[in-house]
């Protein structure tokens, strides 16, 4: 998901064990409920930090740009993903607890996990009994498959979130939405036989329907209540918090949802009274506000800026207050098919062979903010395989092998492009920097474009359109997994199913059938080993292809004030805090 969403596997408890025995161990020790954080870094890694049960307070988040849009049918930001879950319930979800136990899925409005057939292509879940909304009317499983309707099949008016309930539904590819089909019953394929039932039947076999249940498009909406782009001005809330406020692009106010039964849902503490969200806020000031307690969370999750992070690392005190996830997520740069001259693989091998990966790690920020990639696939996801198709010295780049493959693609002095990146999001920007000197070094002259996080794919990076008619040739982005495994990393991003006209994460529209192929055959093979197998294929396929140019294996530098308590950090997000679990003490 886009330094977005869900994430690890396997190796991740190792990762974890490794940064905690390093960095002085967890602290879960309680305190009474009154604050003053944890005495060592890293104890947010395997448990709880600042440990408390206290009700009450309100917990303060904020972030550098905004969000993409707080509807849970609308929305493919991983930090949103987490948040959604304090208002919107979803079949499935992610056990809230700290390590590896955080990795599964657990039911949530489902009475349990998903009941498939042999042949894993129905699915079937039962919803609990006394599930109610804000106003009080009853959750039903019709609810359910509206939202999903909504957020998979109505482009035009939500375009942020995955495609895989219509790419994998049976009659997904014809179903044209609940704004358009006249049809009262929608798409025959989610079948709702009573209020408490939904089963759903796939074209082929989907072995991760569990984890894809997870996702806030499955959290409920009342057909009644939709209002299609403008429903995220009053989202009716599922979960233990209601909308008080909201002001798009300024923030939100959550307050305690009365008609949420905590008999219903075992998996949400619901310790703050009250929770705001502002948006917008320069990162160095976000980061202000952690380190004198002014707020709670930043909501981002990326960890403080590169400024910040000296200040941080170096005095002894501030340091016990910081966390050092992997969060199992690539940054990468996606260099677009269809913009010349990269329609050409000579020439992007050239870039490939002549990145200074080194570089680009010590202008995020180094070692504490990621290490050097040669994969899509992070070590830490079900699949990942270790290899190197443009391995060069020091990984520092390969200026005379760079400047072979441009006279192979015909243009032995260079040619000139544009690179996107985010403009609040200063790693990103660094990162970019250090991408256009190593391109001058080959002859590749690269201007840097910069955007809006919170608009970057609905309006820039993942409009092909655009993309194409600005001569965005090379696309800076990062991805985690959507859920650990190799599929639900390479998916959205990789499969030619996936290219969307706008929002989309394919930003450089790879339509490959042997990728295609070989995603779409893993998935569908019930054998978990050989699933694994295929999901380093894919990767190597892609790589061959030479069409995404990884370039580190992101970390977060978190920072968690005095005040905020049971702290931990969310491996099912990107390496985030869990927002679920999080209380104030003030």
């Amino acid at each position: 998901m886009k330094t977005k969403r869900t994430t690890v596997a396997i190796a991740t408890a190792v990762v974890l064990a490794l940064g905690a025995s390093a960095c002085g161990g967890s602290d879960d020790k309680s305190d009474g409920g009154k604050g003053g954080g944890s005495s060592a870094a890293n104890a947010a890694l395997t448990g709880l930090a600042n440990k408390s049960d206290k009700k009450g307070g309100t917990l303060a988040f904020e972030m550098a740009d905004a969000a993409d849009s707080l509807d849970p049918g609308n929305t493919y930001y991983g930090w949103v993903q987490n948040f959604a879950r304090l208002y919107g319930r979803t079949l499935t979800m992610f056990k809230p607890a700290p390590g590896k136990e955080g990795l599964k899925v657990v039911p949530d409005l489902a009475e349990g996990l998903g009941k498939p057939s042999a042949d894993a292509k129905t699915w079937t879940y039962r919803l609990r009994a006394g599930l109610k909304y804000e106003d009080g009317s009853p959750i039903t499983s019709k609810d359910v498959k509206y939202a999903i309707e909504r957020s998979n099949f109505a482009p035009e008016a939500l375009s942020n979130g995955p495609t895989y309930f219509k790419a994998h539904l049976e009659g997904g590819d014809k179903y044209e939405g609940p704004y358009k089909d006249k049809s009262p019953d929608g798409i025959k394929s989610i079948e709702t036989p009573d209020d408490q039932t939904i089963v759903f039947h796939l074209k082929d076999a989907f072995a991760d329907f569990d984890y894809l249940a997870t996702f806030s498009q499955t959290a409920p909406v009342p057909q009644k209540a939709d209002k299609g782009a403008q429903y995220v001005q009053h989202v009716l809330s599922s979960g233990p918090y209601k909308f008080e406020s909201y002001e798009e692009g300024k923030g939100a106010t959550l307050v305690r949802n009365a008609q949420w039964d905590p008999k219903t849902d075992p998996n949400r503490p619901a310790l703050p009274d009250k929770i705001t969200i502002k948006f917008k806020v320069n990162q160095v000031t976000v980061d202000n506000n952690l380190l004198n307690d002014s707020i709670g969370v930043d909501a981002g999750g990326a960890g403080v800026a590169p400024q910040t992070q000296p200040k941080v690392l170096r005095d002894a005190k501030l340091k016990n207050q910081t966390d050092n996830p992997y969060a199992s997520a690539t940054g990468y740069i996606g260099l677009n098919l269809k913009v010349k001259p990269f329609d050409n693989i000579h020439c992007r091998k050239a870039v490939q062979w002549g990145i200074d990966k080194v570089s680009v790690q010590e202008a995020m920020g180094g070692d504490p903010k990621g290490d050097v990639a040669s994969t899509l696939l992070p070590p830490s996801v079900d699949g990942y395989t270790k290899f190197d198709l443009y391995q060069t010295p020091g990984s520092k780049g390969d200026i005379e092998k760079a400047k072979a493959e441009l006279k192979e693609c015909g243009q032995p002095n260079g040619f000139s492009t544009n690179l996107t990146a985010r403009s609040d999001r200063p790693a990103e920007m660094a990162m970019a920097t250090a991408v256009q000197a190593s391109m001058k070094k080959i002859g590749i002259n690269v201007e840097i474009k910069s955007f809006p996080t919170g608009k970057y794919f609905t309006n820039f990076a993942g409009v092909p359109d655009y993309v194409h008619s600005h001569n965005l040739g090379m696309l800076m982005t990062a991805w985690g997994p959507d859920w650990p495994t190799g599929f639900g990393f390479l998916d959205q991003i990789a499969n030619g199913s996936a290219i969307k006209p706008s929002g989309g994460n394919n930003v450089q529209e790879l339509d490959d059938p042997q990728v295609n192929k070989a995603l779409n055959e893993g998935i569908a093979n019930t054998d978990a080993a050989a699933r694994a197998k295929a999901w380093g294929e894919v990767d190597k396929l892609i790589a061959e292809n030479a069409s995404a140019v990884p370039l580190v294996y992101r970390k977060n530098l978190l920072l968690r004030p005095k005040s905020a308590t049971n702290v931990t950090v969310d491996q099912a997000y990107l390496g985030t805090y869990n927002y679920l679990l999080m209380g104030s003490a003030k």
